[in-house]
């Protein structure tokens, strides 16, 4: 049974960091490009950050704040996030993907706010 499990969110003043973490089973994680992507009120889901075996991607409004990073030996994927403004307000999902293979996590909540 194929379970992505996302953990690390809450609620941060801008400018402050939070550490997103996304536990995997029930697959070879190893073989799967790992994603985040994050979903705000009334907007569509977009990507923020993948990471495969050897190259990493992000979008450009996270580019330079957010690094995503993955430990194959534990089936994690992270990203962690810096310097956090009141637009990166979402719920954060994970997203595994290979070929025809797409599975996603449940989200979870980040809230940037004063």
């Amino acid at each position: 049974q194929v379970q992505l499990k996302e953990s690390g969110g809450g609620l941060v003043q801008p400018g402050g960091s939070l550490r997103l973490s996304c536990a995997a089973s029930g697959f070879t994680f190893s073989t799967f490009a790992m994603s985040w992507y994050r979903q705000a009120p009334g907007k569509e889901r977009e990507l923020v950050a993948t990471i495969s075996r050897y190259t990493t991607n992000y979008a450009d409004s996270v580019e330079g704040r957010f690094t995503i990073s993955r430990n194959n030996a534990k089936n994690t994927v992270y990203l962690q996030m810096l310097s956090l403004k009141p637009e990166d307000t979402a719920v954060y999902y994970c997203n595994a993907t290979r070929l025809c293979a797409v599975y996603w996590g449940q989200g979870t909540q980040v809230t940037v706010s004063s």
